[in-house]
């Protein structure tokens, strides 16, 4: 199986060579403009020192300030912060902000962490890097297994450096300059673009399943069942439920929270590969990368694949399903929400601003419905994966940047 950054360079050359895209161009999207690797020493709890190594990737800055999340994970590695760089370039001009591609990692298990160790490993992060960030250079945000207290925490480091700087990182706490709507944005985003996906395809009462039953999972379920979807079946990592009847999100977390899983909440129990191959409207993989490959791409019954996951449709996945019929809507577009709700973060504190919730939602729906209307006429146009047409997209507007550059 292809890694993560080869999928990325096999779906940019295929692209390229379908718009023509600029040699030069191209050349330049092949590879990240700059890759930082830190090894951070941290006393840890016991008084012993563990070295932790860290990881940010740079990868283009044509238009605007390089953006991206920070994960803690064991199995950070450059390859994976590479391609979710790349990835990130793409989604912002995607989603047409102003901001370039980023990514960062650290490479441990948080679960195996005190809040103390995580917040060490946090200042030592940013203290070997505070100089390779900063509000008009690359603005940092949370991803896997990071909060926004970890934010904080990271602003803090970051400050005592530079001083005073709201706008360097973005996915902070409310009372510290964070942005209405930031917990919700990358499962609303979601929502906003199905009801576009939904409308273009004619799907009357459309059934959902939801692979990922975590922060984002949970809430683009809770929204979509608020807007009137039937949520049929969820899953996590120990396994799903579903019910043709229905399921309520909230009674379902409630029962996850109680419980440690879903499992047993209601309906029949169900593993996370048959949630996948179920006779559903809608299938949205909201945990993993590469769940669905050539092995089980044939067995998918769904007629809309919404990717709330970074990755989850390989991409030979991706040509069976759409010979199939069936439409994946890419996670540069799907999950745009969240980068473009970090933007109006790194915006409200440029300008010493405070927009409301009912705003923020605002502007993030004319953001997603727009986005997802320029992907879909490129579609059209080509008659090519929803995937290619969001590359296309973001490539002509990174291409324009990235031309000014170069003369």
């Amino acid at each position: 199986m292809k890694s993560a950054f080869e999928n990325y360079l096999a779906e940019l050359e295929k692209t390229a060579k379908l718009i023509k895209l600029d040699s030069e161009v191209l050349e330049v999207l092949k590879k990240p403009q700059r890759i930082i690797i830190v090894n951070l020493p941290v006393k840890m709890d016991s008084g012993k020192t563990k070295i932790f190594t860290g990881y940010r990737v740079q990868f283009n800055n044509a238009r605007g300030p390089y953006k991206g999340g920070i994960r803690f994970h064991p199995n950070v590695n450059l390859d994976e912060v590479q391609a979710l760089a790349a990835w990130m370039a793409l989604k912002c001009a995607v989603a047409d902000i102003p901001m370039g591609g980023g990514k960062g990692g650290i490479t441990l298990n948080p679960k195996e962490l005190s809040r103390e160790e995580l917040k060490r490993i946090s200042k030592a992060y940013i203290k070997a890097l505070h100089e390779n960030i900063g509000p008009d250079v690359d603005v940092p945000a949370p991803d896997v297994y990071t909060d926004s207290e970890i934010m904080d925490w990271m602003r803090e480091e970051y400050e005592k450096h530079h001083g005073p700087s709201p706008a360097v990182i973005t996915g902070k706490p409310l009372e510290k300059q964070g942005s209405q709507g930031r917990e919700e944005a990358t499962g609303r985003g979601g929502l906003f673009v199905l009801e576009e996906a939904v409308k273009a395809l004619g799907l009357k009462d459309a059934r959902i399943a939801v692979q990922g039953f975590g922060n984002v999972g949970y809430i683009f379920a809770k929204l979509a069942y608020e807007a009137g979807f039937k949520i049929i079946a969820v899953s996590d990592s120990k396994g799903g439920i579903y019910a043709e009847e229905g399921i309520i999100p909230d009674d379902a977390m409630k029962w996850k929270t109680e419980k440690g899983s879903v499992v047993g909440f209601k309906g029949k129990k169900i593993s996370n590969e048959e949630l996948l191959e179920l006779d559903v409207d809608v299938l949205v993989p909201a945990a993993l990368e590469n769940v669905i490959t050539e092995e089980n791409a044939g067995k998918i019954k769904a007629k809309l694949i919404l990717e709330m996951a970074n990755g989850p449709v390989s991409n030979k996945a991706d040509e069976t399903l759409h010979k199939r019929g069936i439409l994946v809507i890419p996670d540069i577009l799907a999950n745009a929400g969240g980068v473009t709700v970090s933007y109006f973060e790194w915006l409200q504190n440029k300008e010493n601003k405070h927009w409301s919730e009912e705003e923020v939602n605002k502007k993030l729906k004319e953001k997603m419905v727009r986005a997802f209307k320029d992907v879909y006429a490129q579609y059209k146009k080509h008659k090519c994966e929803l995937r290619t047409a969001a590359y296309i997209v973001a490539l002509q507007r990174l291409g324009e940047a990235i031309k000014k550059r170069l003369k």
